[in-house]
């Protein structure tokens, strides 16, 4: 019997800046902390951590309901609301800019906040690095995660550990058209980074390991200027690797 998937949930948003993009108002910091600490208590969550990159808000969550969860999303919409309220109080800057919609949805898929999600089965040991930007576009961590998960060269791992050998899928996403290809490394590594070269169309999504350790690495790459439809700032991606055991290592 396989045991209970945990999912890791890394939801973020612009809603309001102290100065210009420069940091969100720690009162509204503790705002979102507040909403995530009530979700914990509810049993939606088990655990989260609230931060921010430049004028972002990221809230780290982990809980087993799965990718795209109602309640889940739905405590994170609230977490944007309760700062937005805040930010349009104090009068801050861009106060609810990345807010598209008046009413949340089932999940804030194309309301305005990105996300990166992965489910996996934990193992013993789980080590996890996060990474977040601002100010910048989805295909931001293209380089990096190219460097990691087919460039030897950078990870010993892909050419002395058996699993890792196996190679990885790479999701690509057309950011622009919305659609997606899954090619695999190494043996399309060329094609891959053909794709990946124009970085203001292509992006990774996910990668997932060929050995069966599950998914590797996840990116959010919604476009927020596509979604509203209009210039509304640039883009602030998160990422969420998994590491270690047939998986690229923290030292590498």
């Amino acid at each position: 019997m396989s045991a209970e998937k945990v999912t890791v949930s890394i939801i973020k948003a612009d809603v309001g800046s102290v100065v210009g993009h420069a940091r969100p108002h720690p009162s509204m910091l503790d705002a979102a902390r507040n909403v995530l600490k009530d979700a914990q208590k509810a049993g939606t969550i088990e655990d989260f951590y609230v931060t921010r990159v430049g004028d972002d808000i990221n809230l780290y969550m982990t809980h087993y309901k799965g990718e795209n969860n109602k309640d889940v999303h739905g405590a994170a919409w609230e977490c944007f609301q309760q700062a937005t309220k805040i930010a349009k109080k104090m009068k801050l800057y861009a106060a609810g800019q990345d807010i598209l919609t008046d009413a949340f949805s089932g999940n804030v898929k194309g309301a305005g906040p990105g996300s990166a999600e992965m489910t996996f089965e934990e193992r013993g040991s789980e080590p996890l690095l996060f990474f977040m930007a601002d100010k910048t576009e989805p295909s931001a961590y293209t380089l990096p995660l190219t460097r990691i998960f087919m460039d030897p060269f950078t990870t010993t791992g892909l050419v002395i550990d058996k699993r890792a050998k196996q190679g990885f899928d790479f999701e690509i996403q057309d950011v622009m058209a919305n659609k997606k290809v899954v090619m695999s490394a190494p043996e399309e590594s060329w094609s891959i980074l053909s794709l990946l070269g124009d970085t203001s169309r292509y992006a990774i999504k996910r990668i997932n390991s060929r050995a069966g350790i599950g998914p590797a690495a996840v990116v959010s790459t919604d476009k927020l200027n596509m979604t509203a439809g209009r210039y509304v700032g640039k883009d602030d991606p998160v990422c969420i690797c998994r590491c270690q055991s047939g998986l690229p290592s923290v030292g590498e």
